[in-house]
């Protein structure tokens, strides 16, 4: 019992860990325009040498990027507060209860960073200046689709996990 409470705690530690990257690295979008440097493009800012603002980021006409920016802080806190959840009901569970509370808090986390996925996919040229639309998705934009199946898997677990002695 010892050996799987430690995977899932670390397959939660893991989960929470890409949220973070996929949440705070600046690669969700690059582009690599021949002949000059490689601009990478994240929720807030594009950078090349410098960074700036992702243009009209306050408007109405960037509303899914403000959606996308929402929910992948959401998840990320939603995930942060599942494992406190879960170590508090480590301790206090009566023996043969399940860890519904802790699943259901990660199975909102993994939704929360499905819908931010989805809508960057489907919207990514509502929000992207002409001169960065020809680019590609960037390895922050991978991690949060890969840190999707992970908090669903975690959520999952924690339905069917039993505390035991």
């Amino acid at each position: 019992m010892l050996i799987v409470l430690a995977f899932i705690i670390l397959f939660h530690v893991a989960s929470a860990i890409l949220l973070f990257v996929a949440t705070i690295h600046n690669a969700w979008w690059v582009v690599s325009p021949p002949g000059a440097a490689v601009i990478f493009s994240d929720l807030w800012y594009s950078c090349n040498s410098t960074c700036y603002p992702v243009e009209r980021s306050h408007t109405a006409d960037a509303a899914y990027l403000q959606v996308v920016q929402a929910t992948m802080i959401l998840a990320t806190i939603l995930c942060c507060v599942g494992f406190f959840v879960f170590i508090l009901q480590l301790f206090r569970l009566k023996q043969g209860e399940r860890f519904v509370f802790t699943a259901i808090i990660q199975l909102m986390s993994a939704l929360c960073v499905m819908i931010a996925a989805s809508v960057y996919t489907a919207e990514k040229d509502t929000f992207h200046v002409g001169s960065i639309k020809t680019g590609s998705y960037g390895s922050s934009y991978i991690l949060a689709w890969v840190s999707f199946p992970m908090t669903l898997i975690s959520g999952l677990m924690y339905l069917v996990l039993r505390k035991r002695k």
